[in-house]
């Protein structure tokens, strides 16, 4: 088991990369926490994990609530004795397809403001306590937008870009404390679509302005990469689990990009 006693923090818990991340961290061992704003869909992600064998506990929380936020880490760490490892895989409904001269400046901040916020937040929360065995792995999460030129997703390529940068800066602010930061960079996943994933919604409206059919947008998509084909659930779970884990020890303040070759570093 690559996490075996860990205890690992999944904001967005109840969504679809949150819950696979969460299901494949229990499954290599790990104590896993999940908080998000949905109580029942955390239930059923907690449901799967202790069928399965392991440990999931829950806890309804609104990871842009700085207080609230602080309040779940130190009940974490007190219940748990540390933490060693924290995922924030909310997800922020936000417009796309949206020309940039028909774009409300409201729309184009929003999910600037509130993934950069997030993720100051929970970092900030869960640091304190790696900091001080001195060990710990923060990891946040991206779209292939922060490479991409083009119209229609311009608050979501600048939101993108800045988490990275965020990422490699965070990593340079928490290398003393043993504390690592990756950020996982995945593309379009056509099964959070199907398990009603708030990205339904995003990759919809691109479709629309497109004048194509979200399954036709779909398949574009994987036509564009060098793989052609669009990464799986199972596929970014696994990789946060190699990457939280002992062997990706010498990873830090990188991006780790799932987008199927569709940008490259």
């Amino acid at each position: 088991m690559q996490l075996k006693d860990k205890v690992a923090v999944i904001y967005g818990a109840g969504g679809a990369i949150g819950g696979a991340v969460a299901r494949a961290f229990a499954r290599e061992g790990a104590r896993v926490f999940l908080a998000g704003r949905t109580a029942a869909r955390l239930e059923i992600v907690a449901r799967e994990i202790v069928a399965a064998g392991g440990v999931a506990e829950v806890t309804p929380l609104d990871a842009l609530d700085e207080q609230a936020v602080h309040r779940h880490a130190d009940a974490v760490a007190a219940k748990a004795g540390r933490i060693d490892i924290a995922l924030n895989a909310i997800g922020i409904p936000h417009v796309q397809g949206t020309p940039f001269a028909q774009l409300a400046l409201e729309d184009f901040v929003l999910p600037i403001n509130a993934y950069l916020r997030s993720y100051f937040i929970t970092a900030q929360a869960v640091a304190r306590y790696m900091a001080k065995n001195k060990s710990g792995v923060i990891l946040t999460l991206s779209t292939p937008g922060s490479k991409m030129t083009g119209s229609g997703f311009i608050g979501n390529g600048v939101t993108s870009a800045a988490t990275e940068w965020f990422s490699r800066l965070l990593a340079a602010e928490l290398a003393s404390s043993g504390i690592r930061v990756i950020c996982l960079r995945p593309h379009a996943i056509p099964e959070a679509v199907v398990m009603g994933s708030y990205t339904g919604e995003v990759f919809k409206s691109n479709a629309q302005s497109a004048g194509m059919a979200m399954d036709d947008w779909l398949a574009g998509a994987a036509a564009g990469t060098l793989t052609q084909r669009l990464p799986t659930l199972a596929q970014v779970a696994d990789t946060a689990v190699f990457m939280a884990s002992a062997s990706a020890g010498a990873m830090t303040g990188t991006v780790v990009n799932l987008t199927s070759g569709t940008v490259l570093d």
